[in-house]
Formats: structure tokens, sequence, C-alpha cells
């Protein structure tokens, strides 16, 4: 099983994996990030691979759990 994990060092929660996936991202009114959903199906794979892709400080990582 694939999970997504977050680096919250790294995080600045500029929203971009928010936009890029709804469904396993949220910031919140604070600016800090929310991970709703950890596991990922190979349905939502490309998905989470376009939000960790778009992260411009590297804090997402796909990992086989």
């Amino acid at each position: 099983m694939k999970c997504v994990t977050v680096d919250f060092d790294k995080c600045t929660g500029l929203g971009i994996c928010e936009s890029l996936a709804p469904d396993f991202f949220e910031v919140n009114d604070d600016g800090e990030l929310i991970v709703l959903k950890e596991d990922i199906s190979d349905a939502d794979l490309q998905e989470v691979e376009e939000a960790v892709g778009g992260c411009p400080t590297e804090a997402l990582k796909i990992v086989e759990r």
C-alpha cells in the first residue's frame, strides 16, 4: 500500500497540494496542512503524484507502507 507523508518542517502551507488533490490535503485557516487521507489507492495515485510534484518545498513524499 502506498501512502503520502508530510515533512511539516518543510511545509509552508501554500496549498498547491490542496488544489491538485483536494481529497487528500487541506490547508486550514491558520495555514497549516491537514492530511485528510494517507492511504493512496491506484485510482488516486496520479492525482497525489501531481500534488507531490507540485510542492515547491518538497515536503510531500509517497512511500510504500
